[in-house]
């Protein structure tokens, strides 16, 4: 079995449990300054579903582990070496993460609940010094060498051999933040949408450039915060003061009462036309129509017409869109978390970059007139979208149509494809097929 020796970009270290054990009882006399005491070194091992819980991992190297779904609620961390690390759908509520370095951390959908993220680097991952390093107080030159080639490597790994303008953001999507210390935290760049930060403290954080979009900071703690230049579509700030923030350069929502009273009213007919099973009201025409940033937010526009139409960077969580007609549409960066896009025509859309996780792109059950089902389906199309660096975790794409599709780089974590046409379509780590 391979031990905790500095890795190269491929490899990744296993541990048997005994292995496990005694490097952590060895951070744990070099914790105390006791003999035979050595700092952990969990570089690139492989730890998904450890229990690290309630441990003092003070300082420990975790650059680029795996430890998603692990539980580490209560651990000391203070001034671990996080980078790159995979802590997704982890447990590390009331962890202590002070001072520790996290920059393209992957931590989706993790709990840090009532954590200690005080000073914090939070930033996209690059070879350029960060956590204690950047304060002044890291490690000397020969340890700073050895971190930097660990560092590359992780850095490597997170790349999947492809270069990232800007490095690797951190990826706190759908973390859950709530009651979390995050004052001086350096969250630049991050991405944050649809995060639960309500009653976070963010003093002093900065938040600049951070995709916030859909994101809860209802009640958050936010004196000297700094948003600029931030993607805050959607994002609810409830109980919030902002008298001290940093916030006038900042991407907003624009409500639906912002916009054209032809577009207001289009959307307020087709809802009493769905309601009134086409009784009442008319079907929405929105060809073409510039609906970016816009808050659409659980709207109901099921079969409405938005070909061509300009969507990019709207909040569309938990919107209904059955069997509409987006094809050609410009979705990029878009919030559809959780929203209903079963039958949906997205032949040539673009989506790069847009939040479809939990979406479901499954058939649609055709009905009558009346409403009732007739046993008969129709499946989303998806024929050439443009889906490069898209959020498809936990999405539904049953029988969906992805001939030609570019999903390059997407998180198709758990996404599922039964049945799906993939013929010349482009995933992840994968050349374009043939036939």
């Amino acid at each position: 079995m391979p031990t905790a020796t500095t890795p190269t970009a491929q490899s990744v270290s296993f541990f048997r449990p005994d292995q496990l054990a005694e490097v952590l009882d060895r951070h744990a006399r070099w914790i105390k300054g006791q003999p035979g005491g050595a700092r952990a070194n969990l570089a690139m091992a492989d730890l998904e579903g450890v229990d690290l819980s309630q441990r003092d991992l003070r300082g420990a190297r975790l650059v680029g582990a795996r430890l998603a779904r692990g539980r580490l609620n209560g651990t000391n961390l203070a001034g671990a070496d996080l980078f790159g690390v995979d802590l997704r759908d982890a447990d590390i509520s009331r962890a202590n993460l002070m001072q520790t370095d996290l920059r393209g951390a992957r931590l989706r959908a993790a709990d840090f609940s009532n954590a200690n993220l005080k000073g914090a680097d939070l930033r996209a991952g690059t070879l350029e010094p960060g956590g204690t390093a950047r304060r002044g107080t890291g490690p000397d030159a020969q340890d700073a060498e050895s971190a930097r080639q660990i560092h590359k490597a992780a850095l490597a790994r997170l790349q999947n051999g492809m270069t990232a303008e800007g490095g690797i953001p951190t990826d706190l999507t759908g973390a859950v933040l709530r009651g979390a210390n995050l004052s001086d935290a350096d969250l630049s760049g991050a991405m944050l949408q649809n995060a639960d930060l309500s009653g976070a403290v963010l003093t002093g954080a900065d938040l600049t450039g951070a995709r916030l979009n859909g994101a809860n900071l209802s009640g958050a703690a936010l004196d000297g915060t700094r948003f600029d230049k931030a993607d805050m579509v959607g994002t609810r700030m409830a109980d919030c003061d902002l008298s001290s923030t940093r916030i006038a350069t900042a991407q907003m929502t624009r409500p639906i009462d912002s916009m054209g009273s032809e577009i207001q009213r289009a959307i307020f007919d087709h809802e009493r036309w769905i309601d009134s099973f086409g009784q009442r009201g008319q079907r929405a025409d929105l060809d073409g129509a510039d609906l970016s940033r816009a808050d659409l937010r659980n709207v109901n526009l099921s079969a409405a017409s938005l070909r061509g139409a300009n969507l990019s960077a709207a909040a569309l969580t938990g919107a209904r869109l059955m069997m509409t007609d987006l094809s050609g549409a410009n979705l990029e960066g878009a919030n559809l978390m959780g929203a209903d896009l079963s039958g949906a025509n997205l032949s040539y859309a673009v989506l790069t970059g847009a939040d479809l996780t939990r979406v479901r792109l499954g058939p649609a059950a055709i009905k009558d007139p009346s409403g009732r089902p007739t046993g008969r389906s129709w499946a989303a199309n998806l024929m050439g979208a443009d889906m490069r660096g898209a959020l498809l975790v936990g999405t539904c794409l049953v029988q969906a149509n992805l001939s030609d599709a570019n999903l390059d780089s997407a998180d198709m974590d758990g996404a599922d494809m039964a049945g799906a046409k993939l013929q010349r379509a482009t995933l992840p780590g994968r050349p374009p097929r043939r036939g």
